[in-house]
């Protein structure tokens, strides 16, 4: 029997044209978003081989984390997840209540942001002239006041993306990147090229050139929206509708921010032995950094091993969970009041990043450790053999949890496409506070260091999805879907994918046991740098990903996975479950 208060299953039609939508809506940002992260990948390649893992290496990272947090935060984050549902329907009214909202926002922030920006320099500035001089330290505080003007600059972008989003323009909206990429690959490989790569001076230069990035970013995104925005300053009507805006900002600044804001974290702890020397001794040289009393077990070399290491992580995360829970959200938020659409969207979303994210969580820590050697471990600028053991290890514990990065983007979305705030929030302040903990914990472990951050974000990151899983399934409940989060269908899909996932990771893990980890190949007949050992790496790594993305996919048309059909065909429609 059929239930009367359930409303009929949508026609096909419509169906699949939603189901399309949110397909070509993940390809669209994650194919530019792939772009932009292999150039990402280019640019730490260039800076790591630049400055090696010794304290200008770490310091820059350290500086270009501040204001790359904001804009992950704000570009990929809470200013697109608060902004996104209130121009959406200003947008459902009139173009002109649109262009009203968004030229107040993007005043209302850039005054905010700059006035901050302004705040810490001063602040920097006073740290600079009253605190004791240490060389090291310096350096770092000068580095972050060079580039924290590219915080309100990137922040303007985020605006301005998430605008393209709204009007379907995913591609462009996420090719911001490539133009920062371009500017410090550039620069660097001036200087490697030139012969004069490191050094305090070229770090400077490198900070600058991410400032003007900033600036061209503003300029372009400004010329793709002329179509779509025109300035109107006519703001009173709107200001009603910003101030709740702006009022959700915060909570969802913490609920959606929680790895970037433990990364941070991770980046204070990591470089604590720089901001937080130990005292002068007599001979006038530093002691060891301390802790709790006792000395503190990372050094000047262990934040930029972390920094660096983290981009692989977030290349899958980047360019498949960051895109589809960016394409999936102005879905959400326009079927926020159909609540059957609106789970059918979620479903879907949460399917695509475990269709991913499982594969890409043991692809990564198997392949990881090849991947590292092979863009940093070799050359003149290549790292030693000992940073490059401890980069795996900082590597295997990331990748542990990116499953759970991917389906926090989606879940947290979910929330935010309702008006709930409160949730997320509550749940983030939760798991940082568990972050720290650990934190401070693993990294005294004997040989684990600053590994210990990767496996506590990690674990944070995967408790955050579990729980969340839960909350979203009442929420969904008092909203009135008719169906829950996990059907039928997608319970079957996970089974699935961690199947196919086992079955790829055993047969690249034993590919890997099986291939010396040397180059097997010497003969005098070889040309050398093909005989060489960073050849051999690379060979590895090429063919571990190959055997494992050919098994997945043949396991996926084995298994006939709907979701590989959703990433290439433009729609499909599953079987419809029997009514109750």
């Amino acid at each position: 029997m059929t239930d009367p208060d359930r409303p009929p299953n949508p026609p096909p039609s419509a169906h699949a044209d939603r189901h399309g939508h949110l397909s070509r809506a993940v390809r669209a940002t994650s194919l530019v978003t792939f772009g932009s992260r292999i150039g990402g990948l280019v640019r730490d390649v260039v800076v790591g081989r630049m400055f090696g893992t010794g304290l200008v290496g770490s310091a820059f990272q350290a500086a270009f984390a501040i204001p790359n947090m904001f804009r992950r935060l704000f570009g990929e984050g809470a200013l697109s997840a608060a902004f996104i549902p209130a121009y959406t329907d200003a947008s459902k009214h009139s173009r002109e209540e649109a262009d009203r909202l968004a030229s107040l926002t993007m005043t209302a922030l850039g005054l905010v942001t700059t006035a901050l920006t302004v705040v810490i320099e001063l602040v920097l500035w006073g740290v600079l002239v009253l605190a004791p001089r240490d060389p090291e330290r310096d350096l770092s505080i000068r580095l972050v006041m060079v580039m924290l003007p590219f915080m309100p600059l990137i922040c303007a972008v985020a605006i301005q993306a998430a605008m393209l989003q709204v009007h379907g323009r995913y591609g462009p909206a996420a090719s911001g990147p490539f133009i920062l990429n371009t500017f410090i690959v550039a620069t660097g490989l001036y200087f490697i090229l030139t012969g004069r790569p490191g050094g305090e001076t070229v770090a400077y230069i490198l900070g600058i050139a991410t400032v003007l990035s900033g600036v061209t970013q503003c300029c372009w995104f400004a010329g793709l929206l002329r179509r779509q925005f025109a300035w109107n300053s006519a703001w009173s009507s709107v200001r009603p509708r910003a101030a709740i805006m702006l009022r959700r900002f915060i909570p969802v600044a913490i609920g959606l921010g929680t790895l970037q804001l433990n990364t941070f974290l991770d980046t204070v702890i990591a470089m604590w032995p720089i901001w937080f020397p130990g005292p002068l001794g007599p001979d006038g040289v530093r002691g060891p950094a301390t802790m709790f009393g006792l000395a503190y077990p990372l050094d000047a070399s262990s934040n930029v091993l972390l920094a660096l290491t983290a981009r692989l992580y977030q290349f899958p995360l980047g360019v498949f969970g960051v895109a589809i829970a960016s394409a999936a959200f102005p879905l959400l938020a326009r079927h926020a009041k159909e609540p059957d659409h609106f789970t059918d969207t979620l479903r879907r979303a949460l399917r695509l990043a475990l269709f991913v994210g499982v594969p890409a969580t043991v692809g990564m820590s198997l392949i990881g450790p090849d991947a590292i050697g092979v863009l940093y471990g070799h050359g003149r600028l290549g790292w030693t053999g000992a940073s490059i053991v401890r980069a795996s290890a900082v590597l295997t514990g990331f990748s542990i949890g990116i499953w759970g990065y991917s389906l926090n983007q989606v879940l947290t979305r979910a929330f935010y496409a309702q008006g709930d705030t409160r949730t997320p929030m509550t749940v983030s302040l939760a798991m940082i506070a568990i972050n720290v903990v650990l934190n401070l914990s693993l990294i005294w472990i004997p040989g684990v260091r600053e590994s210990g951050l990767a496996w506590s974000t990690a674990i944070s990151a995967m408790l955050q999805a579990l729980v969340l899983g839960i909350l979203c399934t009442r929420m969904l409940r008092r909203v009135g879907a008719h169906e829950p989060m996990l059907d039928a269908h997608a319970t079957g899909a996970t089974a699935k994918v961690l199947v196919a996932s086992a079955i790829m990771g055993g047969l690249v893990w034993t590919l890997l046991r099986l291939l010396p980890t040397a180059s097997p190949l010497v003969s005098p007949t070889i040309p050398r740098a093909l005989a060489s050992d960073w050849a051999w790496q690379v060979v590895r790594v090429a063919l571990g990903t190959g055997v494992g993305g050919v098994a997945y996919l043949a396991l996926s048309n084995l298994l006939r996975m709907a979701e590989m059909k959703w990433l290439f065909h433009r729609a499909v429609r599953e079987p419809t479950p029997p009514p109750a």
